[in-house]
């Protein structure tokens, strides 16, 4: 599984957050918000849900789920 949508970089861009101001915000370091944003790490559902909140979204809003095409072939 892998995010197909992931909005973090635009809603923060809206905002005028600098991702350091956004992982201070969110008490995480800027590396992960960066992290986040280039598709390297998938943010626990914790972070989402705060993140989310942050932005006044949904986790939805911000991101997705690609299901992988042979997940559930027998």
């Amino acid at each position: 599984m892998s995010l197909s949508k992931n909005l973090l970089r635009e809603f923060r861009e809206k905002k005028g957050m600098t991702q350091d101001k956004l992982a201070a915000d969110a008490g995480v370091s800027r590396q992960t918000i960066n992290s986040i944003e280039a598709g390297r790490y998938v943010p626990s559902l914790e972070l989402a849900l705060k993140l989310a909140k942050m932005f006044g979204r949904r986790v939805e809003d911000l991101f997705g789920v690609e299901e992988d095409r042979d997940a559930g072939k027998a």
